[in-house]
């Protein structure tokens, strides 16, 4: 790949010269993505449902630039509008080099009792929408000599039951095929990747995981004994998108969970990881 016209690229995560969007960017594990790639030099677009209220991730590069993201308020569960973004940013940027799909997520709800309206929003946000981003995406990298890379956020939901969000856990699953799928279908120019996260400890998890003690309590857990953190998965984005270190991974499935959860019947058998 000729990058003579990309800056000292004498490190694999400086990205000068490279380009890239970060769906649901501005916020939680996408901002931690995005404050990470402007770091490594690239120039970035996020996206979200509602007009920014927050301040755009901002961050200094390798050459001594302060980079801020672009911001696009768009819901890209409608295909023209995740292909808005990707067309903005590569008419502002000039090019594309990187998609990372992170937008996603759900509330809990019983299978029993879920709404189909529910069901349906959440498998468009966290299957459907990937696609039509990845689509915009493809388009704008098959017609570059270097291609590109897309990224999707996945979870652990998807690879094994995932109780009171039956709807999240089954449309991650098919991210990851979808991921295997593209890959195959859109190589050699576009490598596609997945990162399939478990517990990570973003703004709002001491709330939704009983507090400090809680918290605690569930990390215990984890061979690891913590929680993941969002730079954790801001550094496997990167690593997937350098072409300098993963020029020979595509469709791969990239679980960062800590070594899992000790399984219940030791629990209950009375051992413990400890």
């Amino acid at each position: 790949m000729d990058t003579s016209d990309r800056g000292d690229q004498s490190s694999p995560f400086r990205f000068l010269g490279r380009t890239a969007v970060v769906t649901g960017g501005a916020r939680g594990i996408g901002r931690a993505i995005t404050g990470a790639l402007l770091a490594a030099g690239a120039e970035v677009v996020v996206c979200g449902r509602s007009e920014l209220a927050d301040s755009l991730p901002s961050a200094t590069g390798p050459d001594g630039v302060n980079r801020s993201a672009s911001y696009v308020a768009a819901d890209i569960r409608d295909p023209e509008q995740a292909a808005r973004v990707v067309d903005t940013a590569a008419s502002q940027l000039g090019r594309l080099d990187v998609l990372v799909n992170n937008a996603g997520g759900s509330p809990e709800a019983p299978a029993a009792t879920a709404s189909p309206r529910f069901m349906t929003s959440v498998v468009m946000l966290n299957l459907l929408a990937p696609m039509f981003c990845a689509q915009a995406a493809n388009a704008v990298m098959q017609e570059q000599e270097a291609g590109g890379s897309i990224v999707n956020i996945g979870s652990v939901s998807g690879i094994r039951p995932s109780p009171g969000t039956a709807a999240y856990g089954a449309a991650k699953a098919g991210l990851i095929n979808l991921t295997q799928t593209l890959a195959v279908e859109w190589a050699p120019k576009v490598r596609v990747n997945c990162v399939s996260a478990g517990l990570v400890a973003t703004e709002g998890a001491d709330d939704h995981y009983g507090g400090t003690e809680g918290m605690a309590a569930i990390a215990a857990t984890v061979p690891l004994g913590r929680f993941g953190t969002p730079s954790d998965l801001a550094s496997l984005c990167l690593f997937l998108a350098s072409p300098e270190l993963s020029a020979y991974v595509t469709g791969a499935n990239l679980v960062a969970h800590g070594g899992g959860e000790w399984p219940a019947f030791l629990t209950a058998a009375g051992r413990t990881g400890t």
